[in-house]
């Protein structure tokens, strides 16, 4: 081959890898409207993490974001529902503490949480708190203790139903602390701060956001939060590792997954737009607000994440002997 030849023939494959980019790009993802599938009901704590992430999407996308709201089966339909859709980027699923816990919850799931999914980025930390009505003699973490352990069985706490984050948020909390509560189930959050304020349960793991106008009006009583570390947006509150249980972190978390096998580059431009979307000041402050702390980080980091939540919660499942089947 001459000199020459090879020289036209490298012009003519630049110039037909350039034609194809470009085709690609004009055919890129996102070409048309991406499903938002959220396994929990409108009107929930999942259901508001989704409207605003899918809000923030749309922005970054130029493309509908549409949220999907399949509920059931402790958010298991919805899950099962992701796992089998096509991997083009075009369903995407917001997965939480709920599914982590389900790995260990139920013996037969319809699909594996780090199997058929590929993690995409962790969206937000739901902070707890550990809440109880004003009547109750106590106004710390250790006055709560030594009350419980002086009565044993006789303090009860609402939960919305076993395997649900308020569950585990305080069977975590017996085990390190060493005491006996008496577990009141109910049928959603609302029913579960609604009895505590009114004085049929005394203690309840509550997610803050909802709570916050309670807490305010003094009609629920907030002994600490759940974080590692103190909460900016509710600094004169301690943690209760600080209280004297170090180890103690629990509440809710909502990432982003989408089918195991979808390609690397899409994910990656998903996670692009989701960081942007939580960075942007209007979406940030709402967060803030809403007591969400936003995270957007790598998809490597999210999935560690993943499997810190599988263990942590099998952990403890498996020492109370706890099912959902």
């Amino acid at each position: 081959m001459t000199m020459r030849r090879f020289w036209v023939m490298s012009l003519t494959l630049c110039c037909l890898v350039g034609q194809l980019a470009g085709h690609g790009w004009a055919q890129g993802y996102p070409a048309k409207t991406v499903r938002y599938l959220v396994p929990m009901s409108a009107g929930s704590g999942a259901d508001t993490i989704g409207r605003i992430a899918a809000g923030g999407l749309t922005q970054a996308f130029g493309q509908q974001v549409i949220v999907d709201n399949r509920t059931g089966a402790a958010a298991n339909i919805g899950a099962e529902l992701a796992a089998k859709a096509p991997a083009d980027g075009y369903t995407l699923f917001q997965v939480s503490m709920t599914h982590a816990a389900n790995a260990s919850l139920y013996r037969n799931l319809p699909y594996d949480l780090l199997r058929d999914f590929a993690p995409v980025t962790l969206l937000a930390l739901s902070p707890s708190g550990v809440s109880i009505h004003p009547s109750l003699p106590v106004k710390s973490i250790s006055e709560l203790v030594r009350l419980a352990k002086a009565k044993p069985g006789m303090i009860n706490y609402a939960s919305t139903g076993v395997g649900s984050a308020t569950f585990l948020s305080a069977e975590l909390f017996k085990g390190l602390a060493g005491i006996d509560l008496q577990h009141v189930p109910y049928r959603g959050g609302g029913e579960s701060m609604g009895s505590v304020v009114t004085g049929e349960t005394s203690v309840y793991f509550v997610t803050l956001a909802p709570a916050l106008p309670l807490i305010r009006q003094g009609r629920l009583r907030l002994l600490a939060v759940s974080t590692a570390r103190r909460l900016p947006m509710l600094p004169g509150y301690p943690t209760v590792t600080e209280s004297g249980y170090p180890g103690f972190e629990a509440g809710n978390w909502f990432g982003l997954m989408v089918p195991a096998k979808t390609p690397r580059e899409t994910i990656a431009t998903i996670r692009g737009a989701a960081v942007a979307a939580l960075n942007r000041p209007d979406i940030s402050k709402r967060m803030h607000d809403l007591v969400y702390i936003t995270i957007g980080n790598q998809p490597g980091e999210f999935a560690e994440h993943i499997k810190s939540e599988i263990e942590k919660w099998r952990k403890i499942i498996r020492e109370k002997g706890i099912t959902a089947n």
